[in-house]
């Protein structure tokens, strides 16, 4: 069964569903991608750098990353997309081809969505660390805030910790949100 087909966007951070990402768009190929996306009203996939840069040649890809869908766009000056975007659900990289224009091009296959899963009482100082650093945030982090779902929970918790990357890949792949709040709860109990 072919899959769903969308740009890829290899960078060196990890984008989880409901996050929030920030990008300042200006490569020619990410500009033309970002147009495309507003005009289409579709998303792109985020995946973590597994090779090369950033900026210059095309990056390979994770093997699993995340739709972003944008939500708020401005240009400040020509040439210069700045986006808000949002995840929205994780996919797995079929297969990727690179476009003339140097944009990785991929056959995405979406996963499921978790289950709400509630939070063990256990995972309680997760939920108490998420409150503050969100409240911190203010309106950088606006709603909907759900606290009470493990999946929704242990995905805030490890894009606002200081999670190294590939460790935040991991916890990206796992399918088991009460395994990652787990896991982020040994990470600040060991801090």
């Amino acid at each position: 069964m072919p899959g769903e087909h969308m740009p890829i966007f290899p960078l060196n951070t990890v984008l989880f569903p409901g996050g929030l990402l920030a990008l300042r768009i200006f490569e020619q190929r990410y500009l033309a991608m970002t147009k495309a996306c507003l005009r289409d009203g579709t998303g792109f996939g985020v995946c973590l750098i597994s090779e090369g840069r950033e900026v210059g040649g095309p990056a390979m890809p994770s093997e699993v990353g995340c739709v972003a869908h944008i939500e708020h766009w401005d240009m400040p000056q020509l040439g210069i997309f700045e986006l808000r975007t949002r995840g929205m659900r994780r996919f797995r990289l079929l297969s990727t081809r690179v476009a003339k224009d140097g944009l990785v091009l991929g056959e995405v296959a979406l996963l499921d969505a978790e289950p709400v899963a509630p939070v063990a009482e256990r995972h309680a100082p997760c939920v108490r660390l998420v409150r503050e650093l969100i409240e911190r945030l203010g309106e950088e982090y606006p709603p909907p805030h759900q606290f009470q779902d493990a999946s929704w929970l242990s995905y805030r918790l490890v894009e606002l910790l200081p999670v190294e990357p590939l460790e935040k890949q991991r916890l990206l792949v796992s399918n088991d949100a009460t395994a990652r709040l787990d896991r982020v709860l040994q990470m600040i109990e060991s801090v």
